[in-house]
């Protein structure tokens, strides 16, 4: 047979990039003994990026050769979380360090985005990369900046330049309670009495539902009828704990778990016992790194000193995605894939991880089962005012004199949060409005700041509490801007899986870029995005823009 001239057959190559040795053994050697399970995928791209600063697309291909995956597998995972960095052949990689800078609402108002500007044009792009990032958890002290893994609060370029001379980038642990003091105060005698029979699953659920406790991550479903429901399912079951608050504003978690930690972890291990659960998995947001090294330190002394017995706790690390707040996306990440929110039914509570029943819940929820059951549910449900039962940890920030997290009584009004436990608004500014449930929970005028704060009181407004995130806005805040800066928050965190959130929150912020609040263009998006999203990322994302139409007409008037 003639090919021609010129042309001759040449021996036959595999298709796709080829597998390096020297690749292949930098990556078994970062693995060590860890399973190879799909499941860690996300655990073990944690551990090259970690080392190397990127992924290489040489070491994505050994990391699917390890793990008996496909390219496409990996590269799809790599690629859905924002806190990896894949270098294709021939691109540069990133620089050797990271600021990180938060863009999100309340650090806006503090002048992040000039902060990005003057820290990028006076760095050497070289050795330092800039980044603005969505919410970073630290809104209390916005602007807010992360140097490598070190957080930096009221962030100026003086005090990110001073961390960079001194190149001390590791994250800066906080004074909390260990695993000793802890006990020394009567921490995990009530697991004790739970082990041993005194309380079962029925009694513990009881005590919470006439507590009044509920899930306090943003639904607020009841916490004792989530147990009963569980526990009444066959195993295998597990209890997963939802410590990715990325929602703008929120902090309340991150703030628990630095100076208490055992609280949730006591707490998890009552629940677990309680369903029968066969595992514990701890999802925890990346842009924590302080937390992440408290909670693998606890529980490794937990290990040792005996506490966890026959059900463990798994910690695994989040990559950057707000998506995986919604509890089916970050199922879908515990399990190594791409955070993208399940078709609902079923609910995970009969069909969740690894395809079993599952009991998923906030941080706060379980940090007050040790409370509500050693002082009594009548302690926790008398804590409200108006009618409501309990406390909530509101996170607060903005243009108030002294932000941070408030544990104040469920149903306590704006106005009494903000003077009592606030003190008032800064020097120099009105109020005007706030968010009650951070960026998907609208946005409330100071008219409305007498409404009882609590789950289900701010729906007739087209608001809702969420996750108790309240950031406050003044005189000198125009409404028009927060609601842009919220929605490039949601265009940029969609998961891209359903049409309507994808294509509708960016056609939204486009539209408000331009300036073009047309009330009839905005008001067709907003019913597409309600009423055929997958999650409540999407049903939500237009909350903040209707809030302003419906009560900020005055912005129009400029």
């Amino acid at each position: 047979m003639s090919f021609g001239k010129g042309l001759s057959r040449k021996p036959s190559q595999p298709k796709g990039r080829q597998l390096e040795d020297a690749a292949l053994s930098e990556v078994q050697a970062l693995l060590g003994d860890e399973p190879r399970r799909a499941d860690l995928l996300i655990e073990h791209l944690h551990k090259i990026q970690d080392a190397y600063g990127c992924l290489e697309a040489r070491h994505l291909r050994a990391l699917a050769e390890e793990m008996r995956l496909s390219q496409a597998e990996v590269y799809e995972v790599a690629s859905f979380y924002h806190h990896f960095d894949i270098v294709r052949e021939g691109d540069a990689k990133p620089a050797p360090l990271t600021i990180r800078v938060c863009d999100s609402v309340a650090c806006s108002l503090r002048g992040a985005d000039a902060l990005a500007g003057v820290l990028e044009s006076g760095l050497d792009p070289s050795k330092v990369r800039v980044q603005k990032v969505p919410c970073i958890g630290r809104c209390a002290g916005a602007p807010a900046v992360q140097v490598g893994k070190r957080a930096v609060d009221n962030a100026t370029e003086i005090s990110v330049r001073s961390i960079l001379f001194e190149g001390e980038t590791s994250p800066e642990m906080p004074d909390y309670i260990g695993l000793e003091e802890y006990r020394a105060n009567g921490g995990y005698k009530l697991l004790d009495r739970v082990r041993a029979g005194d309380l079962d699953a029925a009694a513990i659920a009881d005590k919470a539902l006439e507590a009044g406790l509920r899930g306090l991550g943003g639904a607020g479903f009841p916490t004792g009828t989530k147990w009963k429901i569980v526990n009444d399912l066959p195993g295998p079951k597990y209890l997963t704990i939802n410590g990715d608050e990325g929602e703008p504003g929120t902090f309340k978690d991150r703030h628990h778990l630095e100076r208490d930690p055992h609280r949730l972890l006591e707490g998890a291990l009552i629940a677990a016992h309680a369903i029968s659960a066969d595992r514990v998995y701890l999802y925890m947001r990346d842009e924590y790194p302080a937390v992440l090294e408290i909670l693998k330190t606890e529980i490794s002394a937990l290990n040792d000193a005996g506490v966890i017995t026959t059900i463990g706790i798994e910690l695994r690390r989040g990559a950057g995605a707000y998506i995986c707040g919604e509890e089916s996306a970050m199922i879908e990440s515990i399990e190594g894939k791409r955070g993208l929110p399940r078709h609902r039914p079923p609910f995970i509570a009969q069909v969740g991880l690894f395809g079993r029943p599952t009991l998923n819940h906030n941080v706060e929820t379980l940090y007050w089962i040790r409370d509500i059951i050693e002082k009594g549910p009548d302690w926790f449900a008398s804590q409200g005012r108006r009618d409501k039962k309990g406390f909530r940890s509101f996170s607060v920030s903005g243009r108030v004199r002294d932000p941070g997290v408030k544990l104040a009584p469920a149903g306590i009004t704006m106005n009494e949060l903000l003077e009592e436990f606030c003190g008032g608004m800064d020097e120099g500014h009105v109020f005007k409005g706030y968010l009650p449930g951070g960026a998907s929970g609208g946005i409330l005028p100071a008219s409305l700041a007498d409404e009882p704060l609590d789950f289900g009181t701010l729906d007739k407004h087209g608001c809702f509490i969420g996750s108790h995130a309240i950031v406050v806005f003044s005189d000198q805040d125009d409404m028009r801007d927060v609601a842009l800066n919220l929605m490039r928050f949601f265009k940029h965190e969609s998961c891209g899986q359903c049409t309507p959130c994808r294509s509708g929150t960016e056609k939204m912020e486009q539209l408000l870029s331009d300036g073009d609040w047309d009330k009839g263009k905005i008001a067709d998006l907003d019913e597409v995005m309600r009423t055929a999203s997958i999650c409540g990322l999407g049903q939500a994302a237009s909350n903040p823009v209707a809030s302003v139409l419906k009560f900020f007409p005055e912005e129009f008037d400029k």
